[in-house]
């Protein structure tokens, strides 16, 4: 048997836009239906939504039949939790609040083997060898994942060149909610401010030959980015989506607002 192909990886060579939603809702069940509506990429949320590795577990066995390539966010850049998530199968993690290129390099290494890196060898326990069913795991495992590393915080913007250039981080993603509550513009990613941060991120993200990612669940701030050169966009938030269907629903029959998206992301 074969290290199973990341497909999201494969996809970040391509030069075409990859759509993808948050999954929050911590549900094998709900994350699967999300999987069957033909987004490129899901991202299985371990640091905000009540996740535990059972969970993202459930998630990752209920999305495996489908096309969607599920990216599952950790809580923190805890190496022994990162490594737990690597043993249950994921391939491609995001780790948030990346502020250097010394974090950056510190989550390379926990994701690899020695001699070059601290990953613990879980062998024929753990379901990314397939329980011993992978021939040369050990070996061929560091080529299939990808690393993707946030950056959304002020410092994390005044060393985004280091950051990038670190050897072995595949993709950077933007955080604006966060960015923007740093930079102090609370719930206001558009402040010209924030966008200037995230215009200086994209260009040197791209400068060093890797792909960048960002939330924008607006249409019109996904069509920005996209121009701006982000190749992987989350645009939809499962959470929201279901909340914003909700409230338009009832709103046909009870005289209340139909409501607006959340623009806090």
């Amino acid at each position: 048997m074969q290290v199973p192909t990341n497909t999201f990886k494969q996809a970040l060579k391509g030069q075409k836009p990859i759509w993808g939603c948050w999954a929050g809702f911590a549900s094998g069940y709900a994350t699967e239906i999300v999987a069957s509506t033909g987004f490129d990429w899901l991202l299985i949320d371990g640091e905000h939504a009540p996740n535990t590795l059972p969970s993202i577990l459930a998630q990752l066995q209920a999305v495996a039949p489908y096309s969607t390539a599920p990216v599952v966010r950790s809580v923190n850049q805890d190496p022994a939790l990162i490594k737990q998530l690597l043993d249950i199968g994921a391939q491609t993690l995001m780790v948030p609040m990346v502020e250097s290129g010394q974090q950056a390099a510190a989550l390379v290494r926990a994701t690899r083997y020695p001699p070059h890196g601290m990953r613990g060898v879980g062998g024929g326990v753990v379901r990314a060898t397939r329980w011993d069913g992978v021939d040369d795991y050990l070996k061929k495992a560091h080529e299939s994942l990808c690393l993707i590393v946030q950056v959304e915080s002020p410092q994390g913007v005044e060393e985004i060149e280091a950051i990038a250039a670190t050897g072995g981080v595949d993709a950077v993603f933007i955080g604006p909610a966060d960015l923007s509550v740093g930079m102090g513009y609370p719930g206001n990613p558009t402040h010209p401010n924030v966008q200037s941060a995230i215009e200086k991120v994209i260009k040197a993200v791209l400068a060093a030959g890797k792909p960048v990612g960002i939330l924008a669940p607006i249409e019109e701030d996904a069509r920005r980015y996209q121009k701006l050169g982000c190749r992987f966009i989350a645009v939809g938030i499962d959470i929201s989506l279901l909340r914003q269907g909700a409230i338009t629903t009832v709103g046909l029959y009870k005289e209340q607002s139909a409501g607006t998206p959340s623009k806090t992301y």
